[in-house]
């Protein structure tokens, strides 16, 4: 069993990912419902998305991984954490969802240099909205996006429009027209 497909059973086995039926927050129906936080902020499963996301953030050649709070901090940390132990340190960022209304008024947190190459990540990738949020904070610092990255693609048009407007996207888990997830490179 490879790195992803032992990813989308510790979803199944701490309820990451349940199936029936669920209503989104977009109003949307859904077969299938994916908490992200309960795979990434699991132990293992910490530990599987650093060792997944690793390998694909270091074909891109980035000085730094960042995401929109809270769904990509966890991510961000394994995968920084991940790149430690290996011995190619990544550093990580955060995009806050609205800048700090006081101290240096951010909406970037963590060591993000103007110039710098970078990838988005975060748990879910639906209509994208969240992604496009830290994709306009990392290129209004001045860096550029080589890469978004999700655990999992719901394929509700967000990595579509990613594609659309320019943007390299992969994820570890698909859903198909049925709400079924499985790994996308099994």
């Amino acid at each position: 069993m490879n790195v992803v497909e032992r990813l989308l059973e510790r979803a199944l086995e701490k309820g990451a990912l349940k199936y029936g039926e669920f209503i989104l927050s977009s109003g949307q129906r859904s077969r299938y419902y994916f908490d992200g936080r309960l795979l990434s902020l699991d132990p293992e499963g910490s530990y599987l998305i650093g060792k997944a996301l690793l390998p694909l953030v270091l074909k891109c050649k980035v000085d730094a991984i960042g995401g929109p709070t809270l769904g990509a901090d966890p991510i961000v940390s394994a995968v920084s954490l991940t790149s430690h132990i290996e011995g190619t340190p990544i550093p990580a960022f955060i995009v806050r969802g609205d800048a700090k209304s006081h101290g240096t008024q951010q909406q970037v947190e963590g060591p993000l240099v103007p110039g710098s190459r970078v990838v988005i990540v975060d748990d879910v990738c639906s209509t994208g909205g969240s992604l496009f949020h830290a994709i306009e904070a990392a290129e209004e610092a001045d860096c550029t996006v080589v890469k978004v990255i999700a655990v999992l693609d719901r394929r509700q048009g967000g990595s579509d429009e990613l594609r659309i407007r320019g943007y390299e996207f992969e994820s570890l888990l698909v859903a198909d027209p049925q709400g079924q997830v499985r790994p996308v490179k099994a």
